[in-house]
């Protein structure tokens, strides 16, 4: 059972239906009695920061989802703005505290080239930086879809798995222990982001 969680920031219904094409059984999680009997989670998400947590507060996920995820480690997928709440803090909008879930800041992206928008958004690279079974399959030179203007900086950069460039090169994947997270949306990548689905659910 895949607990996709709901907290009105969400890009909900595109991942449930990714999950389900692949086979996937899916639960939303909105309230802490959903996370119950849940093998892996998935923490989705667009939007800003701030009002993410907030919300996350609000249906009183924080505690539940952090036993589940720090205590009975239990598999996490962070997606987009669901990748950067797992940080410690974000400077989206001011400061702001995250769920501290890994040791890492997120920061507004500052791409050298005048001409690039923020956020940045549409099909782009990924580069991997290191060995994660997240990644098995996608080939040499994945695609994925970003929409977003701040990334991930975590305190140890060995925790990066993969990297893109947007007139920077930023963090665009991390891992720590059953801990995962992306910055692109892998349900509207396509085949690539299919696969990366594919091999959380085998995890």
């Amino acid at each position: 059972m895949i607990g996709v969680v709901d907290y009105g920031a969400t890009n909900i219904t595109s991942v449930i239906g990714a999950l389900r094409w692949l086979g996937g059984e899916t639960r939303i999680v909105g309230a802490p009695g959903d996370l119950a009997g849940c093998e892996k989670i998935i923490l989705p998400g667009v939007g800003a920061f701030g009002d993410g947590i907030e919300k996350l507060h609000q249906r009183g996920l924080v505690e539940p989802l952090t036993c589940r995820v720090m205590k009975d480690r239990v598999p996490l997928l962070g997606i987009c703005l669901g990748a950067q709440l797992i940080a410690r803090s974000s400077d989206e909008g001011g400061q702001h505290r995250g769920l501290a879930w890994i040791n890492a800041e997120v920061v507004r992206l500052t791409p050298d080239d005048p001409t690039l928008r923020l956020p940045h958004v549409g099909w782009n690279d990924f580069e991997p930086t290191r060995a994660t079974p997240l990644f098995d399959g996608i080939g040499d030179k994945p695609l994925f879809y970003y929409v977003h203007s701040h990334h991930i900086v975590p305190d140890d950069p060995t925790m990066s798995t993969g990297e893109c460039d947007y007139g920077e090169r930023f963090v665009a994947a991390v891992q720590h222990g059953n801990i995962y997270a992306v910055q692109f949306h892998p349900e509207k990548s396509q085949r690539d982001g299919l696969t990366v689905l594919s091999n959380f659910l085998k995890l």
